[in-house]
């Protein structure tokens, strides 16, 4: 990946992944990723390493495309061009595992909730009419070629959805703070992160739905957050989850967010344990002890949100 030097620091913005396994992926991506791999290595050669810095190349050079371009509401489509862009590539155990972009798909779906979020004429000034027109009709067009197509990263801005760390305990969670020379100079950036199996991701979210629907009286709406309970935000992450492989890997980073959290915080956040022994308190019967701690959890995260609106 080519080096793009710039100022600007990554969106605040964290991000849930799926990593499937090289040897699962079929032809022809397995080969391409097979050379790719060969040439470049991977962005993460162990569990303990972050792919933060290829995530922040990335994001980099992505902008650095967009500069002296008319706007674009996603990559082109023309309906026969397949799929030729990045990854995130780790390796565990001497496995190799890829997690695709799908940055066409990703667009569209940002893009809706552009389109959700902005009033009418900051839409217009962002995305004309025009643009945004064409980019539904490349959508449509998209999908009937890709019938089962399925984002393997998914993004949130200004927060990690509690439901998100449902798959994690706290053994899985990993920070580095910022250290020192990276390749090609700079220093490292800070990161957050959490890694897991697949099938302790599954499990996990299993359990945590069966307490939150059978534990909670629908009427005191513990886990409620920005209209989602969690119960049915457990439903969704599990859903999206059995898109996958078996023998995926999964990781929540906390992307972005790191530049705006700051490191005192950082360091003391233990979210998923935190809601990991909210939901052992509910499934003991102790549904005070558990509305306190998913109030320190959401709490916090509404901090961070509130953040959003500060000059």
């Amino acid at each position: 990946m080519t080096a793009v030097r710039t100022s600007v620091l990554p969106p605040y913005a964290a991000h849930l992944r799926v990593y499937e396994p090289l040897a699962a992926l079929p032809e022809p991506d397995r080969a391409r990723w097979q050379a790719e791999l060969a040439g470049r290595g991977p962005d993460a050669a162990s569990a303990d390493q972050p792919v933060a810095r290829a995530a922040l190349e990335a994001q980099r050079e992505a902008l650095a495309e967009l500069l002296p371009r008319p706007s674009r509401a996603a990559p082109s489509w023309d309906g026969a061009a397949r799929e030729h862009e990045g990854a995130f590539v780790r390796v565990v155990d001497s496995v190799a595992y890829v997690c695709p972009w799908a940055t066409r798909l990703r667009s569209w779906q940002a893009l809706e909730e552009l389109r959700d979020s902005l009033p009418v004429t900051l839409l217009e000034t962002v995305l004309p009419r025009t643009v945004r027109e064409e980019a539904l009709a490349a959508q449509a067009s998209w999908h009937s070629a890709h019938p089962d197509a399925r984002p393997w990263i998914l993004t949130s801005r200004w927060e990690v959805p509690v439901r998100w760390f449902l798959p994690f305990g706290p053994e899985d969670r990993r920070y580095l703070p910022a250290g020192g020379p990276g390749e090609g100079g700079g220093g490292e950036p800070a990161a957050l992160f959490y890694l897991t199996t697949m099938a302790q991701a599954r499990r996990r979210v299993a359990r945590g739905y069966r307490v939150l629907r059978m534990g909670v009286p629908p009427a005191e709406g513990w886990g409620r957050l920005s209209g989602t309970s969690l119960a049915e935000g457990a439903e969704e992450v599990g859903r999206w989850l059995e898109e996958f492989h078996p023998r995926s890997l999964v990781e929540l980073d906390y992307g972005g967010l790191v530049h705006v959290m700051g490191e005192r915080t950082l360091a003391a956040d233990q979210s998923a344990g935190e809601l990991a022994d909210g939901l052992a308190a509910l499934r003991a019967g102790d549904a005070d002890t558990a509305a306190q701690v998913y109030e320190t959890v959401t709490e916090r995260w509404r901090r961070v949100q509130a953040l959003r609106q500060a000059n």
